[in-house]
């Protein structure tokens, strides 16, 4: 499944350790605090385990959001919705 995983965590500590798990599930950075990637249910549920032992759940927010592919198609990027120095290879071709 294609997900994306957007977060606003106020501790850097924990930010950070956010940012190595979704890289570790397989997903490319697309923004600072937005993740996006092909990852099976199993490896979608241990990131959320993993993210949810290092976050504070009263002042931190993270979404994992499911996303088909066709409705990845469908999105309308404006601006300068992908940093062309953070997308890769693998996001660009979820795009076009």
């Amino acid at each position: 499944m294609i997900v994306w995983v957007l977060y606003d965590i106020e501790n850097d500590r924990a930010r950070t350790k956010v940012s190595k798990f979704c890289q570790q599930a397989g997903l490319s950075r697309v923004q600072y605090s937005v993740f996006l990637g092909t990852i099976d249910a199993h490896r979608r549920d241990t990131l959320a385990l993993q993210v949810e032992e290092v976050i504070d759940a009263n002042k931190d927010k993270v979404y994992i959001l499911p996303m088909s592919k066709d409705e990845v198609r469908e999105a309308v990027c404006l601006g300068q919705a992908l940093d062309e120095k953070l997308v890769t290879d693998q996001v660009q071709s979820l795009f076009f």
